[in-house]
Parts: structure tokens; sequence; C-alpha cells
């Protein structure tokens, strides 16, 4: 097992002092410099190994946080009677790219957070999550246990287009958005049959208990009103119209727009993005695929045609 380093690395004791090592200075500088050149800190880590520069005395053996120790070191500016290796400037351009690296590797905008609370699998229903944090490498994907994954890699870039899309499409032609289900509707049980005859029979009666049948009759008033629903869904297309009747083409996602129009994001496994919006109707865009769907509204490239709000 390696030991522990007492000396900065760079460094070694001559007669009682700290001085400058010859072999491993050059490596102090070559890090800085790779670090600078773009190299990750685990690349610099096999780079020192390949090149068979020890971290100690018994070990070749090196790692991403021994770099990083390296980087952040201040004493390779001549502090605390340690000789100077790296200047001062070299010193800062290292570590603020070091720091500017550590803030932003887990932070996404406000805009994809907003996103990501409102998008869903088509498949299970469970929120859809994002991998990767600011990367290049991010990606979105069903991570419910009882679903399955994507089997292609869904971005950022992907999401945001297919809803710009269908924002723009309906800011072009309104008419896509417009719910033609009714306001109020009044579909009776069989309870409300039941207490009908039953008062019927009270009423026909030789001698008619008064106080029962009004009792009766309100209990019926109540069974009847729970049949009865109430579709709000026509208001908030009066309200949908109002944000979008006017509005300018978008040529990047209006965050404010997004959540006062959209309800949730649908994506499916087929790589198609279903757009809901509050009044309950559905715009696909299907840029990726084609899938017919008879109950949505699509968007083919930049075109979509009329929806239907169920």
């Amino acid at each position: 097992m390696a030991k522990n380093r007492v000396i900065p690395f760079g460094y070694c004791m001559r007669n009682g002092e700290i001085t400058v090592d010859f072999t491993e200075s050059r490596a102090v500088i070559k890090i800085f410099e790779e670090y600078l050149n773009g190299r990750s800190l685990l690349q610099i880590a096999k780079l020192m190994e390949s090149e068979k520069i020890r971290y100690t005395a018994d070990s070749e053996h090196w790692n991403k946080n021994m770099v990083k120790r390296i980087i952040e070191n201040e004493k390779y500016l001549g502090n605390d009677k340690y000789p100077q290796i790296i200047s001062e400037k070299f010193f800062n351009q290292a570590n603020e790219k070091r720091v500017s690296k550590a803030t932003s590797v887990c932070v996404i905008s406000k805009e994809l957070q907003e996103i990501r609370n409102h998008t869903y699998c088509l498949e299970c229903g469970h929120r859809l999550s994002r991998i990767g944090g600011n990367c290049r490498s991010a990606k979105w994907d069903c991570r419910n246990p009882d679903c399955y994954r994507f089997e292609y890699q869904l971005t950022d870039q992907m999401i945001i287009g297919a809803v710009l899309t269908v924002l723009n499409a309906v800011i072009a032609n309104p008419s896509l958005i417009e719910n033609s289900g009714e306001i109020s509707a009044y579909s009776p049980i069989a309870d409300v049959i039941r207490k009908q005859n039953e008062i019927n029979q009270m009423t026909d009666s030789v001698q008619v208990d008064f106080d029962r049948i009004k009792s009766e009759l309100f209990r019926l008033a109540e069974i009847k009103y729970n049949c009865c629903s109430y579709n709000e869904n026509s208001q908030k297309t009066v309200q949908l119209r109002s944000l979008i009747d006017d509005h300018e083409q978008l040529n990047t996602l209006d965050i404010g727009l997004f959540k006062s129009c959209i309800n949730r994001i649908w994506i499916s496994h087929f790589c198609t993005i279903d757009v809901e919006f509050i009044n309950g109707v559905h715009i696909k865009n299907l840029t990726e695929r084609k899938d017919e769907n008879e109950h949505s509204a699509q968007c083919n490239g930049d075109s979509c045609e009329s929806a239907d709000g169920n």
C-alpha cells in the first residue's frame, strides 16, 4: 500500500530544506498545461501513469483526486517556504476553470426544470427523469421499474423543439385548440329511475304522506344533481385564445406562455411527443415518427391538423 506524501508532489527535502524536485516539478507544470488544454482530471491521471511518473516513491498509481489536489495547491505559488513552480496567472487560470466546471455540472436552467415538471411517459404515466445535468450527454428516460427504458436518446432539444413547433402551429392556426365539448351534461343513473318510481307509487296511494313525498323529492333532486357534470374546458379555451391570438411566432421557447398554456407533455417509447393543453386538447408532434391517431391533432414538421379535445 502506497504511503501518503508528507511533502507535496513537486518538492523534496535536501539538507533539511524544502527544494524543487526536477522530475516532479516538470510533471506539475505539465498537469496545469494539460488541464488548461482541455484534458479531464482522469485523463491527466492516466497520462501520468503512462509516463511512469511516481506520485510517491513506491507507487506509480494516480487518480483524479491526486490531480485535483495538485491544481488547487497554493504552495506551487511559492508560499510557506515552498519554492515557486507555477506562475500566479497560470494557477488562477486553471482554478477558475476548475471552479467553473464544478458549479455547472449538475445545474439546469429554470426552463428545463419547468419542462421536467410537465413531462410524462405516455405508456405508464410516470414523470420522466432527466439524467446528466448540463453535460452534452444529458437525456430523458422513464425510470419507472414497472415500465421500460427508451430505445432512443431523448434530448432537451427534441422536447423543446417539439413544444416550440406545436406552439407556433397553434399561434398560426388558433382553431387547433378549439374544444367542442359540451359545457354541462346530465347522465342519469339507475338510482334516479328507482327513486322516481318510488315517488310515483307514493303519489298514487289512497293515503298520501305529503311530508314523506316532500323529503323523497329533495332526495331525488340531490341524486339528479350528482348526475350533472360541468366542463371547464370551454372557459379554458377562451383563456388560451386570449393568450395566443395575435401572438408573434416564437424563435425560442417562452416559458411563461408554456406554463400558461400547457398542462402536460406526453412522450411515448415510439418517439412521439404529445402536447396536452390546459383545455384538454392534445396535439402531437411527429417530426421523428409518424403514427396516425384519429383522436389527436398532428404536427408534421411545421404544420398541424385539427384536434379532438377528448
